[in-house]
């Protein structure tokens, strides 16, 4: 590799960064990270790219794969289209769940320690982080937060961030952290 240009206006290949590397001189890659740190006088964003550009200036060998798959994770959908795949593969789906009371699991799933769900719908390709309290509830093809309430909704295809509260709802959503909604009313 010659150079890293991220995200140019006129791509010079086909060749994409995927934000995956393999750093085997890390030493020279964090000095020259803290180089730039006391250089940006400014405070601005420092970005990898650049300091991947200075060690192949210092003639590092940096050399490139080929992936099979790659999704830009930055989207809703594509997140959600991620984690289908990513839990129809063995490892990481939940093999063991422990029962919930009056609540069907349609498979597959990945349920966190800690979790509590009663008279719910959960599946197929659903996430549910640790701690969070799922009641009353259909949720499929969606990620839920850590420590996250949900009661009385119905959810496709949604993102649920952490420490999130949502009672009554029936649509498809995508909701930071640390928000409570009532639509309940």
């Amino acid at each position: 590799m010659k150079a890293l240009i991220e995200k140019p206006t006129i791509p010079k290949s086909n060749l994409a960064l995927v934000g995956i590397y393999k750093i085997l001189e890390s030493k020279l890659l964090f000095d020259i990270i803290e180089e730039a740190q006391t250089q940006n006088v400014n405070k601005q964003e420092i970005h990898l790219t650049d300091m991947i550009n200075k060690m192949v200036q210092q003639n590092v060998k940096i050399g490139t794969f080929q992936i099979a798959n790659w999704f830009d994770c930055g989207k809703k959908e594509t997140l959600i289209e991620t984690n289908a795949i990513l839990l129809n593969k063995v490892e990481f789906a939940s093999e063991e769940i422990p029962f919930f009371d009056n609540t069907i699991i349609v498979h597959p799933v990945s349920i966190a320690s800690g979790c509590v769900i009663e008279n719910s719908i959960i599946g197929p390709n659903v996430t549910i982080a640790e701690n969070s309290t799922i009641k009353n509830s259909i949720i499929n093809n969606s990620i839920i937060g850590t420590y996250t309430i949900l009661e009385k909704v119905v959810l496709q295809t949604s993102l649920i961030g952490s420490d999130a509260q949502i009672v009554g709802a029936s649509q498809s959503l995508n909701i930071g952290d640390n928000t409570e909604i009532d639509l309940s009313k």
